[in-house]
C-alpha cells in the first residue's frame, strides 16, 4: 500500500467511525425532548464547609438558582475528579465521596442521595464525536460537585453526573471538549463547572477571611475582564500572563472548570458574575452564569 491510499483508507475510516457516532447520537436523541437552552454555571465552591453553612455565598447560589428553570438533569465537571481520559458516571445511585480531612464530623455525615442518569452518561459519550468518552460506575459525587448542588437543589431530586477532568491534556482541549458538550443544554442538562478562579491554597491568610492579597484581587479582575471580551484563547495561555496569574493558578484543576463553562458559550450570551469576592487571601468565590 502506497502511502498516499494509507492516508485515503485512514481518512475514509474516521469519516466513517464518526458517522456511524453521529447515527448513534440520532437515535438516542430521538425519544429525548427538545428544551429551551438551559444555562451554563461556573461556581467557586471554596471552602467544604458551605455545603452546611449558611453564608453569603450560598445564598448567592440559591438566588441564582431561583432565576433559572428548573433542570432535568445535572452534569457536573468538578476540580476534583481527574483522570487519564475522560469519564462520566454511569451508575444509578452515586456514592457521596467525603475527598478531605479535618473538618467536623458534621460534614462527614452529609449524604447527598441525588439519583444518577445512566442515560445521560450514554447521551455525553455519544455527544462526544472527537473523543471517546469512558463510562465509569465506581466515582460517584466529590465535594467540589455536592457541597454545591445540595444548597442549590436540597431534596436531590435531580438526577446527577459528573464528567472527569483528563488531567494530561492542555487547556485548549477543554475549551474544545467543552463545544461538544453544548448541545446537551438543549436536552435540559445544566452544566455546572465546580472549582475557583484563583485557587492557592499555599498562601490562604486564615487570619483574614474577608481580604484578599493584591496579585489574587488582580487576578480575579483580570479573569473577569478577559471572560467579558471574550478572550478565552488568552485565558487558554496562562503561561504568557503576569505573574498574578501564575500565582493564582498554580495547578489547573480549579480552573479547568471555568474553560469548561466557557466553552459552553454561545454567541449570543453574556456572562453575568455572581459571589464576587477574594477571600483568605488566596481564594475567590467569583462565580458566572452564561444565558
Amino acid at each position: 500500500m502506497t502511502r498516499k491510499d494509507f492516508v485515503k483508507n485512514l481518512t475514509l475510516t474516521t469519516l466513517t467511525m464518526t458517522t456511524l457516532k453521529l447515527s448513534a447520537l440520532e437515535k438516542l436523541t430521538d425519544g429525548l425532548e427538545d428544551t429551551s437552552r438551559m444555562p451554563a454555571l461556573f461556581v467557586g465552591h471554596g471552602n467544604p464547609m458551605n455545603a452546611i453553612e449558611e453564608n453569603k455565598f450560598v445564598a448567592g447560589w440559591r438566588k441564582m438558582i431561583e432565576s433559572i428553570e428548573r433542570p432535568k438533569s445535572i452534569l457536573c465537571i468538578s476540580a476534583h475528579w481527574e483522570t487519564k481520559g475522560t469519564f462520566v458516571t454511569a451508575m444509578n445511585k452515586p456514592k457521596t465521596i467525603h475527598d478531605f480531612g479535618g473538618f467536623p464530623q458534621k460534614l462527614f455525615d452529609v449524604q447527598y442521595n441525588a439519583p444518577g442518569d445512566p442515560a445521560l452518561a450514554d447521551l455525553t459519550k455519544k455527544t462526544v464525536i472527537q473523543l471517546d468518552v469512558q463510562l465509569d460506575y465506581d466515582w460517584g459525587l466529590d465535594h467540589g460537585c455536592w457541597s454545591v448542588i445540595r444548597q442549590m437543589f436540597p431534596e436531590a431530586d435531580i438526577p446527577v453526573v459528573q464528567l472527569s477532568i483528563d488531567y494530561t491534556k492542555p487547556f485548549h482541549f477543554h475549551l474544545e471538549l467543552a463545544k461538544e458538550l453544548a448541545a446537551l443544554r438543549r436536552k435540559g442538562v445544566l452544566i455546572i463547572g465546580s472549582g475557583n478562579m484563583v485557587h492557592n491554597l499555599r498562601k490562604v491568610d486564615w487570619e483574614n477571611p474577608d481580604s484578599g492579597y493584591d496579585w489574587a484581587i488582580e487576578a480575579n479582575e483580570g479573569f473577569k475582564k478577559m471572560i467579558l471580551n471574550e478572550e478565552f484563547e488568552k485565558l487558554s495561555k496562562l503561561n504568557e500572563l503576569s505573574s498574578a496569574f501564575q500565582l493564582a493558578v498554580p495547578t489547573p484543576d480549579h480552573y479547568i472548570p471555568l474553560l469548561y463553562t466557557l466553552g459552553l458559550k454561545e454567541k449570543n450570551e453574556e456572562p453575568v458574575f455572581y459571589n464576587d469576592a477574594v477571600v483568605m487571601g488566596s481564594l475567590s468565590m467569583t462565580s458566572l452564569k452564561i444565558a
